[in-house]
């Protein structure tokens, strides 16, 4: 596999040549993109000014944001030939990181006057002697740029016209982008950008999630535009000017030249001639890119077969009642010790262990199969020919862009894997310098170039909000900020997606087998129906993966589409997955469009109810001059009395949701009132934790270690001490971002088990010394100084790196057993360090901490401690409950971890050498594009993220 590093520029004695290669380049094959003159600037400053309404910034210039790497996210070919042999980047490209980057230093000394220094003004408007440009796509808008950093201001006279802006500006900054997750949602990625392994991969994991056809994908516009009064007919208005924005750019860049590199590296369009196409957008586009989105970040649930198998390996251990009570004590739904969002102790029961079950399809042990996705392989997709290349002829100018593509258009991501994305702090004015709520949010949604996000500014009639929106999907501002309010969210990830066991049937009688393709629906034996996608590619300059195609299959139900198979009692089944937002992935836009409604959001209450038209589990976090709120959203459907949405449930017209209609794929819901909700709780903390008393999570990891309390117990002591501040709040969220939740919360207990008795062996004192050390200085991973790329306690972090993976092991397997130990680790995996290749994104993705065995060691130890546990695990496994043999056991594991050289623990990548410890755990924004950007210090933080605190209200 090629290795990838961070461009940098090349040795000296090469720039001449390349520079005249590059020139040329740009001279014969592109034209440069096309600047507004100074005069067009004025006409067009002039022409706003006396046509925008006046929109009055309660903000005062309280309100920052950043978004690395940078704005502008599309280069022609030129700029992406001039970036890999000449280290140049286009203007707005990479001028956010180092911003970014520099709080991991410099938040110690933090003051308000000094976020600046690490955000940017996020206030409504360019002021004059800052325009960078300013341009009329249409009659009825302008896009004005700042100096600073680029952000599309879009200003309208009409409705329309101020969204056709918004999907020009967004043509502007991510039109390759948008045509990748457009095709990714479609599942047809490698037809598109080549047939990379890690293309494969992507649309292998996307796809199934939503396979639509286009019929599909049209009856969910009908559904909005139908369903949703005169919100949904001017959202799908809104969305058709926003396309037809898209398609005004994509149309002039395609015939002036300056469209993105990547369609010629592709094979696209010529670079002679300029023969080729960029296909249009439609709407329906957009509801794939919803698809991809909201599966990313809006999902909850699922799973459902993996927990009835570590369900089944418990009850063969100990038998079905003891047994059943181990795995629940694992399962964690509803611990006591868990930190809380709403944590005032109002309880809002959801998806909890109803008291007499019923319905579950439990399978008989080792008869669950994975359905099969891929068939007719053929060329390079065959077994034993994946990823063999067979690269193009390249002129000579294009040689170093050669391969750019070959490990994939998204490199080292991984999206199949939970995900906890994004996090929040709010603080309620009456703890608050100023008497006004201050809030620090935003999401956490990996790190990519372009990212997947980008910032605008909207107003227009109706509309008035500036902040980050998905690229593509871009019609409305959907986490930012309105005139006197700002808002953000976090990843809820409460059940909203059920396994049901079809009963499979022959037509004709027979008897049926695991491979039927019929099954029983409410009594009569039914086809399923079969989605399709055939998907072939050949070799381009990007991508030198060799000619092949293959075909996807999924098999969809009236409850849902199959995933596995299986025999329950004897009988063939398959067990489906039915996602509540199957169907309508978009049905969510009504809720943005509302937020960035003035008329419509104007205080707490308002914003709530806007937020219960969003269908996706998020939690909603919003902030003015006089109130901090939250609200959970999403479409909790009402389960049959007596099933547990834990595991699977026969699929019989008794177990269904209540009021199901498969037709569309409606149910009953929860009511708004049941959703956990607060108004002006004292402060309001969220890292994808649970979210109040009793709603309980929809997966493992859930107790009383958690990377939400590295939050929790921060803000908990900045409002004790009261005179929070925008800059002591970011502090804190700052400080968290570089913490090893397992140095904060679980190492105390660990060093008390080692210190009970005197340590003798030196290796072993002196490695507990390194870690006491570490830990009384914060656990920390970060640097001497800024730039150092050394870790202030090196030896100590490396340690806890190389002892988690191992005590976890040594604690737990033998008492759990092989079977039972490997099924919960597939349930919950061991470890979520910053430098592991298995995080939210893969490795390099900034997200860490937030799946663990951090719990269970936690309460493990401190019953072997004798100290209280509330919701403690049912069995005591550490030395089987005895201090001096957990102690043992401890200090083995110890040994080896001492023992265990740099080189091991961080083995190297396609980044990093084997031992770079600051490499491995480093942030690498994954090039969608022909640009790539420096490396960054780890943090653990939202990649777009404001901090707010309004002075004022209308």
């Amino acid at each position: 596999m090629r290795r990838r590093r961070p461009s940098a520029a090349p040795h000296p004695q090469h720039r001449t040549a390349l520079a005249a290669a590059v020139i040329a380049l740009a001279a014969g094959l592109l034209s440069p993109l096309p600047q507004a003159t100074a005069d067009d600037t004025r006409k067009a400053t002039a022409a706003a000014s006396t046509t925008a309404a006046a929109v009055t910034d309660h903000c005062g210039g309280q309100c920052d944001d950043i978004l690395p790497p940078g704005q502008n996210g599309n280069a022609t070919l030129a700029e992406i030939l001039a970036h890999r042999t000449l280290g140049t980047r286009p203007a707005h490209s990479s001028d956010q990181i180092a911003k970014y980057d520099a709080l991991v230093a410099g938040h110690q000394g933090l003051t308000d006057d000094k976020l600046t220094d690490f955000f940017n003004d996020g206030s409504f408007g360019v002021p004059e002697d800052q325009v960078a440009s300013v341009i009329r796509p249409r009659d009825d808008v302008t896009i004005t740029r700042d100096k600073a950093t680029g952000v599309p201001h879009i200003k309208g006279t009409t409705r329309y016209g101020t969204e056709f802006g918004a999907g020009y500006a967004a043509g502007q900054d991510r039109l390759w982008l948008m045509d990748l997750f457009r095709h990714i949602g479609r599942g047809e990625l490698t037809s598109f950008a080549g047939g990379a392994l890690a293309n494969q991969g992507l649309e292998q994991q996307f796809w199934p999630q939503a396979p639509y056809t286009e019929e599909d994908l049209q009856a969910q516009i009908d559904w909005i535009r139908t369903t949703k009064g005169a919100r949904g007919e001017q959202a799908m208005a809104d969305a058709q000017a926003y396309v037809d924005g898209i398609n005004s750019y994509r149309e002039k860049a395609k015939k002036g030249r300056y469209f993105p590199g990547e369609y010629v590296l592709t094979g696209k369009i010529d670079a002679i001639t300029n023969v080729g196409e960029i296909k249009p957008f439609k709407i329906t586009d957009l509801i794939a890119l919803a698809s991809v989105v909201g599966g990313l970040f809006g999902g909850g649930g699922g799973g459902e077969v993996q927990s009835a198998i570590s369900l089944l390996a418990a009850q063969q251990k100990y038998g079905v009642a003891e047994g059943t009570e181990v795995w629940e004590s694992f399962r964690q739904r509803n611990d006591p010790e868990a930190v809380l969002t709403v944590h005032d102790g109002t309880s809002f029961p959801y998806a909890g262990k109803p008291g007499n079950p019923r319905g579950a399809a439990m399978p008989d042990r080792g008869s669950v199969t994975p359905e099969q996705l891929v068939y007719d392989r053929e060329g390079s997709a065959r077994t034993g020919q994946a990823g063999r290349k067979d690269p193009v002829e390249a002129p000579k100018r294009l040689k170093p862009l050669q391969g750019m593509y070959d490990d994939g258009v998204l490199p080292g991501a991984d999206f199949s894997k939970k995900r906890g994305m994004s996090n929040a702090l709010l603080v309620s004015g009456e703890h608050t310098a100023s008497g006004n709520p201050v809030a620090v949010f935003g999401p956490q949604t990996g790190y990519f170039a372009p990212q997947l996000l980008m910032l605008q500014e909207l107003q227009g009639p109706g509309i008035s909000a500036r902040g980050a929106s998905f690229a593509g999907v871009g019609m409305y501002v959907q986490l930012g900020r309105g005139q006197d309010y700002a808002w953000s969210a976090t990843s809820a990830g409460q059940d909203i997606t059920d396994t049901y066991a079809v009963e499979l049937c022959e037509p004709g009688g027979g008897r049926p087998d695991k491979s039927s393709a019929h099954y029983l629906f409410r009594g009569a034996c039914t086809p399923m129906e079969k989605l399709e996608k055939r998907n072939a590619w050949k070799p381009t300059l990007a991508d030198s993966t060799a000619a092949g195609s293959y075909r996807m299959q999924v098999w969809r139900t009236k409850y849902g589409t199959v995933t596995h198979r299986a025999t329950v009692g004897g009988k063939p089944v398959a067990y489906t997955s039915l996602r509540s937002t199957y169907r309508h992935e978009a049905d969510s836009i009504i809720g943005f469009q509302m937020f960035n409604d003035p008329s419509y959001v104007k205080d707490a209450a308002s914003f709530q109810k806007a937020a219960q038209s969003i269908d996706y589990a998020f939690n909603w976090f919003y902030a003015d001059s006089r109130t901090a709120a939250y609200y959970n959203s999403g479409m909790n459907p009402v389960r049959a009395e007596g099933v547990d949405a834990s595991l699977p449930v026969k699929a019989e017209k008794a177990y269904e949701w209540r009021d199901y209609d498969p037709r569309a794929n409606t149910a009953a819901y929860t009511p708004a009132a049941q959703h956990p909700q607060s108004t002006g709780q004292d402060y309001y903390i969220s890292w994808n934790n649970r979210q109040a008393k009793d709603f309980t999570a929809a997966g493992f990891g859930n107790g009383s270690v958690h990377r939400g309390d590295l939050l929790d117990d921060r803000v908990k002591k900045l409002v004790a001490d009261g005179g929070v501040t925008r800059a002591s709040l970011t502090r804190a969220m700052a400080e968290a971002a570089v913490t090893d939740l397992r140095g904060e919360d679980v190492l105390p207990e660990l060093l008390k088990v080692l210190r009970s008795q005197p340590v003798t062996d030196p290796d072993l004192a002196r490695g507990i010394q390194q870690l006491e050390s570490w830990r009384s200085e914060g656990a920390q991973r970060k640097e001497t100084a800024q730039g150092s790329r050394t870790y202030s306690h090196p030896d100590a972090v490396r340690i806890m790196d190389a002892w988690w993976p191992l005590l976890v092991e040594a604690e737990f397997r033998p008492g759990l057993g092989d079977e039972l130990y490997g099924e919960l680790a597939k349930s919950l995996s061991i470890d979520e360090a910053p430098s592991a290749g298995h995080g939210p994104t893969g490795a390099h993705a900034g997200s860490a901490f937030q799946y663990g065995w951090w719990s269970y060691v936690d309460k493990d130890l401190r019953r072997v401690l004798g100290q209280e546990v509330k919701g403690p695990l049912a069995k005591t496994y550490c030395g089987g409950g005895d201090l001096s043999a957990c102690r043992g056991t401890l200090l083995a594991t110890l040994k080896q971890a001492v023992a265990t050289p740099a080189a091991e623990v961080y083995p190297g990548d396609d980044s990093c050498k084997a031992g770079e410890q600051w490499c491995a755990d480093s942030i690498v924004h994954r090039a969608v594009g022909g640009l790539t950007h420096p490396t960054i210090h780890w943090q653990n933080r939202p990649t777009y993220q404001m901090v707010i605190e309004y002075p004022s209200h209308r």
